[in-house]
């Protein structure tokens, strides 16, 4: 059964593809560059994640520190943006401002992790301010942060759970007693966790029950990304894009 669409942001045939970090395997993750790829690619859907400088800006940056895919050096909520504008990744591209990517990808949908909570209220006063609400799925591994948002923004936003929900997800698709809330319009979850199947049959039936998508990271061979579409989750995020879009056009699914 697949389930019904809850927020516009899912408004999509068929499954969705997702860019992780607009393509990560290319090794310019998270830049301008490496996010128009993905779109001259055919993505319209982009996975990302947002820090907030010291003094406020919004940057798409995965890490805390600037220091694992950039020339530069040094914890980003401990530096302002004029410093961290001079960082280039793989040290040729700039560490964009959120704000520039909804402006340059006006047709993209973001699928964003807020990465600390220094950067949850910059973030929602930029989709506010922008009314890019529409446009934006809001991720995070805390729980007490989606919570906050969701009390913050109201059903405007659209969220994945984060790591209480998966797991009462995967406690009722067992059987197993649990609070399952309709709070969010997503599980987005690994196929695995510490050893142990997250995604499988029951997974994705219990999730299409509530009305809840389910949205797989980070796959990049083809062998799970057909053996995931063939459970019928609704998203897969990959870090090979070129890989994902061949599966789905040999799939009759690609949009």
């Amino acid at each position: 059964m697949t389930p019904r669409i809850r927020h516009p942001y899912l408004d999509h045939p068929g499954p969705i593809a997702f860019a992780h970090r607009g393509g990560a395997a290319d090794g310019l993750e998270n830049t301008v560059r490496q996010f128009r790829c993905a779109v001259e690619a055919g993505y319209r859907y982009i996975e990302t994640d947002v820090h907030a400088t010291r003094d406020g800006r919004l940057v798409a940056f995965h890490d805390a520190t600037l220091d694992r895919v950039t020339d530069g050096a040094g914890r980003i909520a401990d530096l302002p943006w004029r410093d961290v504008r001079h960082a280039r990744v793989a040290g040729e591209e700039p560490v964009p401002l959120f704000e520039e990517l909804l402006e340059t990808f006006p047709e993209v949908r973001w699928n964003v992790d807020v990465k600390a909570e220094p950067a949850l209220l910059p973030f929602l006063e930029l989709v506010e301010r922008t009314d890019a609400w529409d446009r934006i799925c809001l991720g995070s591994f805390s729980e007490a942060r989606l919570v906050r948002a969701r009390r913050l923004a109201g059903p405007r936003l659209a969220t994945s759970y984060g790591t209480r929900g998966v797991l009462n997800l995967r406690l009722r698709s067992w059987g197993l007693p649990a609070a399952v809330r309709r709070s969010a319009v997503a599980a987005q979850v690994p196929e695995m966790q510490s050893g142990i199947q997250v995604v499988d049959h029951r997974f994705v039936r219990a999730a299409h029950a509530r009305g809840l998508q389910v949205h797989v990271w980070t796959v990049n061979e083809a062998e799970r990304m057909h053996r995931l579409l063939d459970l019928g989750v609704d998203g897969i995020m990959t870090d090979h894009i070129g890989t994902l879009r061949k599966v789905m056009e040999d799939r009759g699914v690609w949009v």
